[in-house]
């Protein structure tokens, strides 16, 4: 069954690379193609999160088996070839792409059905979740340096698909830069790494490695690469440009992408160096990011008249709360006592709260999208009365919007009280903080539905109807997780966020199911 972990990356290459002859045949074939290649990924996916969960971490190699076609060797006698390594948290990274995935697929076949070069769109979305499934997935820092790097090419190309105005080219060259400085920070990084312990296995390097000399300064470059490709502050200032003038459906998907390279800073820290860090002062680090994140994102969003831009502030804020919940568990690692006490669940709602930010500001940005495709306009001083003929949009905003504020009994209500409870007791003053957040959020959207659904209908828009039926199932699908999540949490936490959180901390299993899997 592990073979399944290589198919979650050669069914949406062979999706991607059949496109362009497939798109020969006509909209109709190329459309088939497109969702019968994405079932049969989030199949897979869904097959490898289950073997995961049921039967523990799979570790699938594939590549040149005789020693005369593997050199050079790694030192800890383990041939460089294509390594996945995939634990439960890895598995929990695959179910949010997959979902996701899946969303934004049916509503494309929609919204963008009006867009010339289509063939060319699907192909660099599934390639896309190529990257994005390889990162959350392989064993081996160059593995995940060259799946990063498809994921930052294929998304800068996406975000400037819709090259009818200057903004989409600003904002995918804005991300096209930011992902080069990122890469090349990271590739410099593996390259000091592997100078210094002659391997390239993520496993074999924790198992040996020291906080000293070159791996000092990598952790440093690491951490600052997938902090820029993740959009935590500082370095934010690339996702109001790119997340506003990219396709509202490729937004979506530049979300999962950020927590692809969240999820590998915690990978890093928690599984690469472990308690050879000094774990206070990093965790105090990435809980000030996280404050400064929440904080500072939610301050922009308040303002901003283009509703695009505004979400787009608002998903660096909520990048603060993983950042937060992740951060405690880090500053108490070396002390079991409190990790057993409130660091492993201010862990566990970082986690939950990865899923459910992908799931209802997913959402957002798909309703932002069926606004703008049926108004032409992000601006929300021109925009008003759509509550008359968008109905069902309207409703998936309002729980969209009560899911980010963290209004109970929606997802968003879940992950945020775990973190709000478990770092209460860490330190009060940064729960109250994010409670205030949550209240400005709040206000930000109060004001985002006065502005687009609610007033009587503007002539301009008398004309409007609601969106195309598989936009309305694509955002139907995120609605109705963001409901059942919210609903049935402990289901969702005792199933998929604890074993993912516990797997981040067991790092010596980690290595022993890999060193032993190989």
């Amino acid at each position: 069954m592990s073979q399944f972990a290589a198919l979650l990356i050669a069914l949406p290459m062979i999706g991607a690379f059949a496109m362009p002859l497939i798109g020969m045949l006509g909209r109709q074939i190329r459309n088939s193609w497109a969702i019968l290649a994405m079932l049969a990924t989030v199949a897979s996916a869904l097959v490898i999160v289950n073997e995961v969960l049921t039967q523990g971490t799979i570790v699938y190699a594939f590549g040149a088996v005789d020693s005369a076609l593997t050199i050079p060797f790694d030192s800890g006698g383990v041939p460089i070839r294509i390594l996945f390594t995939i634990d439960a948290m890895s598995a929990f990274m695959i179910l949010t792409a997959a979902i996701m995935m899946f969303a934004v697929t049916i509503y494309s076949i929609a919204s963008e059905s009006e867009q010339t070069g289509q063939d060319g769109y699907y192909a660099l979305l599934f390639l896309m979740m190529i990257g994005i499934f390889g990162m959350v997935s392989t064993g081996d820092l160059f593995n995940f340096f060259v799946f990063l790097e498809i994921n930052s090419l294929a998304g800068a190309a996406l975000a400037a698909y819709r090259i009818n105005n200057g903004l989409s080219v600003e904002g995918g060259l804005k991300y096209a830069v930011i992902s080069t400085v990122a890469g090349l920070f990271f590739l410099f990084a593996v390259g000091m790494l592997y100078a210094q312990y002659n391997s390239l296995n993520i496993a074999y390097i924790a198992s040996v490695i020291s906080l000293s000399g070159l791996s000092l300064v990598a952790i440093v470059l690491m951490i600052t690469a997938l902090a820029m490709k993740s959009g935590s502050v500082p370095m934010h200032f690339w996702t109001p440009d790119t997340y506003s003038s990219a396709p509202s459906s490729i937004t979506a998907i530049l979300i999962v992408s950020s927590m692809a390279s969240l999820y590998a800073i915690f990978r890093v820290i928690f599984t690469l160096y472990g308690l050879t860090l000094n774990v206070v002062t990093i965790g105090w680090v990435i809980i000030i990011l996280g404050i400064l994140s929440m904080f500072i994102g939610v301050s922009m969003a308040l303002p901003q008249k283009d509703v695009k831009r505004l979400m787009a502030y608002h998903s660096v804020s909520q990048i603060g709360y993983m950042l937060v919940g992740l951060g405690v568990g880090v500053a108490v690692l070396g002390d079991q006592q409190m990790l057993s006490q409130f660091g492993i669940v201010a862990m566990e709602g970082g986690i939950f709260h990865i899923i459910n930010y992908a799931l209802y500001k997913g959402l957002l940005f798909l309703v932002a999208g069926a606004v703008i495709y049926r108004c032409g306009t992000r601006n929300l001083n021109e925009l008003g009365g759509l509550g008359h003929s968008m109905k069902w949009t309207m409703g998936f905003f309002i729980i969209a919007a009560l899911a980010i504020a963290g209004i109970p009994p929606l997802n968003g209500f879940a992950s945020k009280l775990m973190i709000y409870e478990s770092v209460f007791i860490f330190n009060p003053f940064i729960s109250v903080i994010a409670m205030v957040v949550s209240i400005m959020t709040l206000a930000s959207f109060v004001k985002v539905f006065h502005s687009m659904f609610m007033g009587p209908q503007l002539p301009q828009y008398a004309e409007v109807k609601e969106v195309p039926l598989p936009m309305l199932i694509g955002m139907g699908v995120l609605v109705v997780l963001i409901i059942l999540f919210g609903l049935f949490p402990d289901l969702i936490v005792n199933t998929f966020v604890e074993p993912a959180a516990l797997a981040l901390i067991d790092r010596t299993g980690y290595i022993a199911s890999v060193m032993g899997g190989i």
